[in-house]
């Protein structure tokens, strides 16, 4: 914003001034006082104005620094650990490997960084000396409680979530995404060591694989799968059955 200008003061009077002259000069400097007083408050308001605007401006630099700093950082670990990954060899029982070292996995092949130096005969897969170096998508996992026989799916935590029965419990889908995104997420349920055989009361906007809800399966700690998916702000969820009476 331009900060606005101040008027030059008129010539003020002295008292050498002859009388005349005097109260001329002094009723021309007294009003342009005036005018002065106004200015500098329009100039003081824009420079207050600008100010708001830079502390605005730094306040976004130092956020957008902070989320350059947290990408980079994100970025070198991701680097490291394909770095790690692409240069480790298989495991070998009984060799001493330093902490950090990466080894690859006789029994599942997934890759391991040693967490503290090590010359153990246990394969990384089953040793605490070891750390799994994460491979492919890893999500989030949310384990969801009822209360008053209902729970509140929350779509906008993940993609994957349980609930372990101990009341016969009616769902709620919340937070889907607009109109035009698709989401879809797993839902374990699982019975409880009694068998008590509870059920679950669906969303009326989920259609079911084959137009009806499955009925639960109602043993001792019995496992049931579930997938929904949307694409029109929950307004339908389809839902399928990926298990029953997984074991």
């Amino acid at each position: 914003m331009t900060i606005p200008t101040i008027s030059t003061l008129p010539t003020a009077p002295a008292r050498t001034d002859p009388p005349a002259t005097f109260v001329t000069r002094a009723d021309s400097f007294l009003g342009a006082l005036v005018v002065m007083q106004g200015e500098l408050n329009t100039s003081i308001g824009a420079m207050n104005t600008d100010i708001g605007g830079i502390a605005a401006n730094v306040a976004l630099a130092e956020a957008a620094v902070v989320d350059a700093e947290t990408a980079a950082t994100n970025a070198e670990s991701s680097a490291s650990a394909a770095a790690i990954t692409a240069g480790a060899a298989i495991w070998v029982s009984g060799q001493a490997y330093a902490i950090g070292d990466a080894a690859i996995s006789g029994v599942d092949n997934l890759t391991y960084r040693a967490n503290t130096s090590t010359s153990g005969t246990t394969d990384p897969s089953s040793s605490a000396d070891w750390d799994q170096i994460a491979q492919g998508v890893v999500e989030r996992y949310q384990a969801l409680t009822s209360t008053s026989n209902a729970v509140t799916l929350d779509c906008s935590y993940g993609n994957n979530f349980s609930h372990t029965l101990s009341e016969n419990t009616t769902f709620t889908f919340s937070n889907p995404p607009a109109s035009g995104q698709a989401q879809s997420f797993i839902l374990e349920i699982v019975q409880d060591t009694g068998g008590s055989g509870y059920v679950v009361t669906w969303p009326a906007s989920v259609n079911w694989t084959g137009g009806s809800a499955p009925a639960l399966t109602g043993g001792a700690s019995a496992v049931d799968i579930f997938a929904f998916w949307t694409r029109d702000n929950g307004t339908t969820w389809n839902g399928m059955i990926c298990g029953v009476g997984v074991a």
